[in-house]
């Protein structure tokens, strides 16, 4: 059983399969629920396969579904295909819990099916089961496969995705970001605008009407703002507003503020009013600061500590350099904050 899932890690694709094949083929390559499906009517006495209540397992942890909000509304279509074969065809993924645990399995795998069985057991269904198969899996390698899985997933927003990465990276790839991205099928890039978005402060994140809507794209816009102290404070604030305003029209059954209005208002707040560019730096010579510079509505205000025997050349020079670097500091604001949405 363990060399099956394995095999699955290294062959099965993290992409849709070429246009070019055919559909029915292209499932059968890149699905993790074809692949489960073909185990389970192939080895119908495999010693991994078994029933279990849901009640049996606790949810992996390192599995990214917001399993709180899973819903009969959401899951209802599976409810009802469970309901009428008696059972979840296609089995879940569990581990054995560590000896002292409450409970004796670890569900890696199919938290939907999980759900969708459960909530039959307390709606009319109570003889039905839950299928699933034991493996032995290490931490990194549950979270490739249940990572496989999501991905095809339309109930995974963007976020829960980007932060379970974020603690992953930590947790299984020593903070380096190139392995993960390598064991994963991933470039460098779309793990780094992924991990972006883990980062969005909470207040951002409740501006958005729904988590869902809160996307990389998104982060790629805010993140230039975030990083300057001033900008970031003006960004975080209308956030805040934007945050009750949703929650005031979310109580009234009102229409959510969109995100494209969102987008447009945290960006319109982290330009500087009255086209005022923030600068702020420190001059040093010979590495040790002498002053610093900050930027005022008329330009550039500089505070300098000039020392017995300080050479005028040496200090002149030092505050050229320094000039240059604001001036570099504005132009790349100009072209950040010009980013399309």
């Amino acid at each position: 059983m363990a060399g099956f899932i394995r095999d699955i890690l290294a062959t099965l694709a993290y992409e849709p399969a070429p246009a070019e094949m055919l559909a029915s083929d292209a499932e059968a390559l890149s699905r993790l629920d074809e692949r489960l499906s073909g185990f389970v009517q192939g080895n119908v006495r495999s010693r991994g396969a078994i029933s279990i209540r849901p009640s049996d397992c606790s949810v992996w942890d390192g599995n990214p579904r917001d399993v709180p909000g899973l819903s009969a509304e959401s899951c209802r279509s599976l409810i009802d295909s469970i309901a009428l074969e008696d059972g979840n065809r296609i089995p879940v993924l569990v581990r054995h819990n560590p000896t002292g645990s409450d409970l004796p399995y670890q569900l890696l795998v199919g938290s939907r099916r999980r759900f969708a069985v459960d909530w039959l057991n307390h709606n009319g269904r109570p003889e039905i089961r839950l299928n699933a198969l034991i493996v032995e899996l290490s931490d990194e390698e549950a979270f490739r496969l249940a990572d496989i899985e999501n991905r095809e997933r339309q109930d995974i927003t963007e976020l829960d995705r980007a932060r379970s990465y974020q603690k992953a990276v930590d947790q299984f790839y020593g903070g380096v970001q190139s392995r993960m991205a390598e064991a994963l099928g991933l470039s460098n890039s779309q793990l780094s605008r992924l991990l972006s978005l883990a980062q969005m402060p909470d207040e951002v994140v409740d501006a958005f009407a729904t988590r869902d809507e809160l996307r990389v794209r998104h982060s790629e816009v805010l993140t230039p703002l975030l990083r300057r102290p001033q900008q970031c404070e003006r960004v975080l604030a209308t956030a805040r507003v934007i945050g009750e305003e949703q929650q005031r029209l979310s109580a009234t059954g009102e229409r959510m503020i969109p995100a494209a209005a969102v987008l447009a208002r945290l960006k319109a707040a982290g330009k500087t009013a009255s086209g005022v560019r923030e600068v702020e730096g420190v001059i040093e010579l010979n590495g040790a600061r002498i002053g610093r510079m900050r930027n005022v509505r008329e330009g550039l205000s500089v505070e300098l500590l000039v020392s017995e025997g300080l050479s005028v050349r040496d200090l002149c020079s030092a505050l050229e350099a320094a000039i240059l670097d604001a001036r570099a500091q504005v132009e790349s604001q100009d072209d950040e904050l010009d980013i399309e949405d």
